[in-house]
């Protein structure tokens, strides 16, 4: 629907009648390889990134300021997602333009690579972080806010994460939906344009400032439940997680000196206010457990 060349995506229905007419029933989910491949890495480096700057945030502002600790660790964590994840997403919206010319993932990278060079595959990435960061922002924010009120205990509870989820992903798409229009400009280049203010001026020249919300309704329909799944997802394993570490036990799992931490939280995995030690170090901190007394030599 964003795309400058098609005068037949006016709604989603219109536009998903005249692709499949003219391109074949796959054709609607054309680029999932792209997806897959490009997903796993940018979500795992996402999340690491923030589970950890909210831990030390959470620290250093001694909770005092959890929003915009909530906030500034989404942002971090979208710089680092973007760079991992750019690459594959030109790679998706240039199999998913109209009348594309590519027939596969490996093809679509390589053409790229051979006549517009590296720099293709980053040419969206200011854009794509000065969308991302205010869309995290928002989600995360969000999300806390919304967990604060459904489930206040911050307790593993999946209706209240999917719920959650839904509602900040849905907030945050429609908020970046004029970003995410020039974004997708520069990555399918279908009329010449480097960089931000080039994408916003052809956006506008070509549409009008309506232009600007092309696909609106699709994006919020597409984010809400991918957020509700990725979060449902992510709260899911870091719960199973938790309590691996815990030995099975309910929740409570003891510090190395003795101490007693919750392990229940849904900022973090532990600590008060749901913040401490960041998930990505669950399974270092797990291998590098002493063995059981049961299990040792004397």
């Amino acid at each position: 629907m964003q795309s400058l060349r098609s005068a037949h995506n006016g709604s989603i229905r219109e536009t998903l009648r005249y692709m499949v007419q003219r391109e074949g029933l796959l054709r609607p989910i054309r680029g999932m390889s792209a997806v897959v491949a490009g997903a796993g890495p940018a979500h795992a480096c996402f999340f690491a990134t923030y589970e950890q700057s909210k831990h030390t945030l959470g620290h250093l502002t001694r909770h005092r300021h959890d929003h915009i600790t909530h906030g500034l660790s989404g942002c971090l964590a979208s710089l680092v997602h973007d760079a991992v994840s750019n690459p594959a997403e030109v790679v998706k919206q240039r199999l998913q333009m109209l009348h594309s010319p590519y027939r596969g993932v490996w093809e679509c990278a390589r053409r790229i690579y051979r006549a517009e060079g590296l720099r293709a595959f980053y040419r969206s990435y200011g854009t794509q972080v000065a969308m991302n960061v205010p869309f995290q922002a928002v989600h995360f924010v969000t999300y806390e806010w919304c967990q604060a009120r459904v489930n206040p205990t911050r307790a593993y509870d999946p209706a209240a994460h999917a719920l959650s989820g839904g509602l900040a992903g849905a907030l945050a798409a429609a908020a970046t939906t004029p970003l995410d229009v020039c974004k997708t400009a520069l990555n399918t280049q279908e009329a010449t344009a480097d960089g931000l203010a080039q994408a916003a001026a052809l956006v506008l020249r070509t549409s009008g400032l309506k232009g600007f919300f092309r696909g609106l309704h699709a994006r919020v329909l597409y984010q809400m439940p991918a957020a509700a799944i990725c979060w449902l997802t992510y709260e899911t394993f870091k719960h199973i997680l938790a309590k691996t570490e815990d030995g099975g036990g309910d929740g409570v799992a003891k510090d190395r000196t003795g101490g007693v931490s919750n392990a229940g939280g849904v900022g973090g995995v532990g600590g008060v206010g749901g913040v401490g030690p960041p998930l990505a170090c669950a399974a270092l901190r797990l291998a590098a457990e002493v063995p059981p007394p049961s299990l040792t030599r004397t």
